[in-house]
């Protein structure tokens, strides 16, 4: 359709998904000689000589206005790759906070935390930069405040302007670092077992503190920015600050607690592993895990159990 109407800007508006889905449509437009996996940070894709792209987020998390990255399903393996090339940055990204005002409640929250883990990750990121620790502090902290009341009434102007504003620094801070094992571990359970985004890698993010906080004192960074402590327990308040949130937008803490059936998850618990450890999103996580170090991760999530390892 884009080739035969030829249009000289193109318009992503929607969610996450929608964004995406313009990003790798753009790039084919303009490039029918590539196909999806040729989008990547070494091939020169060479866009913008017929089309530019326009970025309107109807959601507040998930923060592709601003990325290089797109995230598509491949249906036939049953998997969600993970594409991003620096040339496929939007051109412009127009940030409405009306537009995003009639999300129900649960997708408020499944965006809501979508977010919170980008920010998160793109501040333990070893990538991370003095520009992605700014926008990452003040996109967390906005969501702490204002995702609550975003949740509980979608008609409350301010927190739904915060929340919009704070999805697109989130974007930008996890664009210009990285993003971590979170999405490495929720891409492949929301790929195998249709679980929203937003949902997967938020279940993830506290056992991910846990996990990482082995190897990095950022988190303690991060409780101090909210308020929350600056000494050795600072880490542990962190989680159960983020397990609070979950707990508060009726979002679940464990893979158990997500309506999967046992039997199933076992028997994809491999696929799981394989689909987390080929990843890209693992490449800056602060601790690299093993594919043993990802069974144990998953059995914990599915068990809720605390990070001892």
């Amino acid at each position: 359709m884009l080739t035969k109407f030829a249009p000289d800007w193109i318009i992503g508006l929607g969610g996450g998904s929608n964004i995406d889905a313009g990003k790798a449509m753009w790039v084919l437009y303009e490039r029918p000689d590539l196909s999806l996996y040729d989008i990547n940070p070494i091939t020169k894709l060479r866009l913008r000589k017929r089309a530019r792209y326009i970025a309107i987020p109807t959601t507040s998390g998930t923060g592709s206005d601003a990325t290089w990255a797109i995230v598509i399903t491949d249906t036939k393996e049953n998997r969600k790759m993970v594409l991003g090339s620096e040339e496929i940055i939007p051109d412009i990204s127009i940030i409405d906070p009306f537009l995003p005002s009639k999300m129900p409640p649960w997708l408020t929250a499944d965006t809501g935390l979508d977010l919170l883990t980008h920010a998160m990750e793109a501040y333990v990121s070893q990538w991370r930069n003095d520009f992605s620790d700014a926008l990452a502090i003040k996109s967390m902290q906005l969501a702490f405040q204002y995702l609550p009341r975003a949740y509980r009434n979608g008609d409350d102007k301010e927190a739904r302007e915060k929340m919009h504003n704070a999805a697109t620094m989130a974007g930008l801070a996890i664009g210009n670092s990285q993003a971590g094992i979170a999405h490495s571990l929720g891409h492949a359970l929301g790929a195998l077992f249709g679980i929203p985004h937003g949902r997967a890698v938020g279940l993830f993010l506290p056992y991910v503190i846990e996990y990482n906080a082995k190897e990095t004192d950022r988190y303690v960074d991060i409780a101090r920015s909210i308020n929350i402590g600056n000494d050795e327990e600072a880490v542990q308040k962190l989680v159960e600050k983020v397990r609070g949130l979950i707990t508060e937008l009726n979002e679940p803490l464990s893979i158990k607690d997500m309506d999967i059936d046992e039997e199933s998850y076992k028997s994809k618990l491999g696929k799981l592993i394989d689909y987390a450890n080929e990843d890209a999103s693992a490449i800056a996580n602060p601790r690299i895990p093993n594919k043993e170090e990802l069974k144990k991760l998953y059995n914990y999530a599915w068990e809720g159990k605390k990070i001892d390892f």
